[in-house]
Formats: C-alpha cells, structure tokens, sequence
C-alpha cells in the first residue's frame, strides 16, 4: 500500500512518555508554508486548556500545524495546564524553526491530570526527526486513546485548474456527541482558498458528519475539528466557481467517513447503526428525534440484545419534543417493516428483524409522516463492555 501524502506537509508521531512504553501519544501535523486555518471547537462550558489557547490563536486564520498528544486532556487544570500548552507550543515552534505564533495545540485523554511537559519538551527533537510526508499513520497512532485502531482517509480530486489531494486523521471511540466538534479529527488539503471560504466549507462538513454522530450522549472538554490549507498544488479554491461546491463536498466525504469510523470503533460496541428519520415537520425536529432515539440507552441495549423492541423507540420519539401523531408512524428495522401506522404489524415480521438484527450494520428508519425534513444519525449498541472499560479507564 501506498503511504497517503499531500503536497507541502509532513506528519509523525512517537512516544513521549505520557503513555506506556511502546504506545505513541506525541504527534506533529507541519506544513512547509503558512496554511489558511479554520475550525470548530466543542461547546461544552468546561473547556481544555489547548482549546483556549487555540480560540486565541485561531483568530488569525494562518499558522502551520498543530501539536498533539493523548493520554491527558489539560483539562481542568487551572492556569498550569494553560502554561503548560503554551511552553509546549514555544518549544516545538523553535525545535522545527518556525516563527511565535504559528503552531496549535491538541490534547486528549484523561480529565484532571498535568502534562508531564519536561518529557514532552524533551521528546520534540525525536519528533521532529520523525516528521515525513508519509508519516500520517504514525501520527494517527499517537492521537488513540481506547480506539483500537488509527483513523485515516486520503483522496484526491480534479479541479478546474488542477488536482488537489486531502487527507483527515481522527481519534475517538467513546464520550461522543460533539455539538459542533468531535474527539479529534484534523483534514489537511494542498489547495488554496480564503478563510471565509474554509471556514464555510469546514462547518458545512461537520453539521453532515460529526455533529451526526453519537455514541454515548457525553460531550468532551476537549472536541477539537481543524483544517489546514497550504496551496502547495497551486490550485485556488474561489467561490462563484463549482470548484468550491466539489471542494466542499470532498471534505465533507472525508469527515464523514471519519464520523463513521469513530462510531465502528465505540467503545464496547458490536454494532453499527444507522438511524434515519423522516417526514418532520423541521430540519431541528428531524435532528432532535433522530438523536434522543440514538442515545436511548433503552433502544440501544435492545439492538445489542437483538430485541426488535419498536415500542422503545416509540416511547422515546413521544418524549423527544416534537410534533407527530402516533397513529400515523411507520417503523422498519433492518428493511422490516414492523410498525404501520403505529400499530404492530405482526409476530411474523418481528422474527423476520430479529433474524436480521444479528448482523453487525443495523438500519432503523422512521417516518413520522408529518412533514418534509428528514435526517440520518449514526450511533453504535451499548454493550457490557462499554461499561467495563469506562469503569476502569484511569485504572
């Protein structure tokens, strides 16, 4: 296989020794010029310390790359964790000659704890060493925390005036429903554009990926979504042409097929699931049914068990807060329809998506049959292991 690259940027990762020997958690995303910036941050109250200082930073719209680390999230860390990222940030600008200013943060795993920044400073020559234009997969591995394996898309497109590549890492497995953000995801792109161009495209992206995903209903104090564009391909990205609309649906793709590994890789999960709503009477009632189905813990231990139990779900969509009529609700499950009119449609049919509930990707659709808007929403079954490695993920 070939190693996924992009014009102008190096990537790498190493262990630092904020984790066990031998399980990277240091990583560096650098370009060869200055990038335009864009990115979308979590909204919960209680936020990282590299999440404040990137709010800072991010104003500019330019800079170069991002350092990143897991097995600690500076979060709830006072001013320390702050000075902290920003002593990191300082030696790493210097470590590969870049000037004040020109690096973010990004830092993930547990709650509470200090970086251990004299291993981390010391580390950054190593790392530095280790940057390569193939280097993604390494850098990917040192953003993991209980994924179980690295998260990586790379694709490539023909322009009006040329080819442009792009490519995402991401990290996440649990604690996921990002409200504007995700665990970690970072899309790189040789093309050209302005930052009111990327900005647009970048939260185009994330309401139609990351903000569709959950797998347990909890927000992080740490979601991070950043794109970075270099112009190395010396193809420019403008808004009045149709490059830009297949630009943005390019890093649509991209964030959306992380989205969804982020949701294969749920903590515990065996199964995928896709919930699809239809006929509400508004996009955010589409979106608020869809969500309180898939974060049912009710509904989703059904699917673990393989219980076509549909009345949890009707159950759920009446507590949801939105307008519908229960008689006029149809329910299929794995292309079973089990519920017509909000009525059961028979034993025979409910064995029949028993049957089919065995498989790994599970399919809900549901028609409130009360508008036009509709929704998709990806989630995972909630599993006993979910809450054996929850119970002891400080341990």
């Amino acid at each position: 296989m070939v190693a996924p690259k992009v014009r102008g940027f190096r990537a790498g990762g190493i262990w630092a020794g904020i984790k066990k020997r031998g399980r990277k958690d240091l990583a560096l995303i650098l370009s060869d010029r200055e990038c335009t910036l864009a990115g979308v941050f979590t909204q919960n109250t209680v936020r990282a310390a590299p999440v404040e200082f990137d709010l800072k930073r991010m104003a500019r719209g330019r800079g170069r790359g991002i350092v990143i680390n897991s097995g600690c999230a500076n979060a709830c860390t006072g001013r320390q964790g702050l000075e902290d990222t920003e002593r990191i940030v300082r030696e790493a600008e210097r470590a590969v000659g870049v000037p004040t200013g020109s690096l973010l943060a990004a830092s993930t795993g547990v709650i509470g704890e200090r970086l251990p920044t004299h291993r981390i400073v010391k580390a950054l020559p190593r790392l530095v060493s280790a940057l390569s234009p193939s280097g993604w997969l390494d850098c990917a591995e040192a953003m993991m925390t209980t994924d179980t394996h690295p998260k990586l898309v790379h694709t490539s497109i023909g322009l009006s005036s040329g080819r442009i590549n792009m490519l995402g890492v991401a990290k996440g497995a649990g604690m996921i429903e990002p409200s504007m953000a995700t665990m970690l995801a970072f899309m790189v792109t040789d093309a050209e554009l302005s930052r009111a161009l990327l900005e647009r495209a970048i939260k185009e992206a994330v309401e139609a990926s990351f903000n569709a995903v959950t797998v347990d209903g909890e927000m992080s104090t740490n979601d991070t979504v950043i794109a970075l564009a270099n112009g190395a391909s010396g193809v420019r990205v403008r808004r009045n042409a149709g490059d830009y609309r297949l630009f943005s649906e390019l890093l649509t793709e991209v964030a959306r097929e992380l989205a969804t590994m982020i949701v294969r890789d749920g903590e515990g999960a065996t199964k995928f699931v896709e919930i699809e709503l239809k006929g509400a009477r508004s996009g955010e009632e589409a979106r608020r049914g869809a969500k309180r189905v898939a974060n049912s813990l009710l509904v989703k231990t059904a699917i673990f068990g393989g219980d076509p139990n549909w009345g949890r779900i009707m159950a759920t969509l009446g507590a949801a807060g939105i307008r519908f009529r229960p008689e006029r609700v149809s329910i299929e499950i794995c292309g079973v329809r089990i519920v017509e009119d909000g009525l059961a449609t028979g034993k025979v049919r409910e064995r029949e998506a028993k049957r089919r509930l065995k498989r790994k990707d599970v399919d809900i659709v549901i028609d409130l049959n009360s508008g036009r808007y509709s929704t998709k929403v990806w989630t995972t079954d909630l599993s006993c292991d979910y809450v054996k490695i929850n119970a002891s993920y400080r341990s």
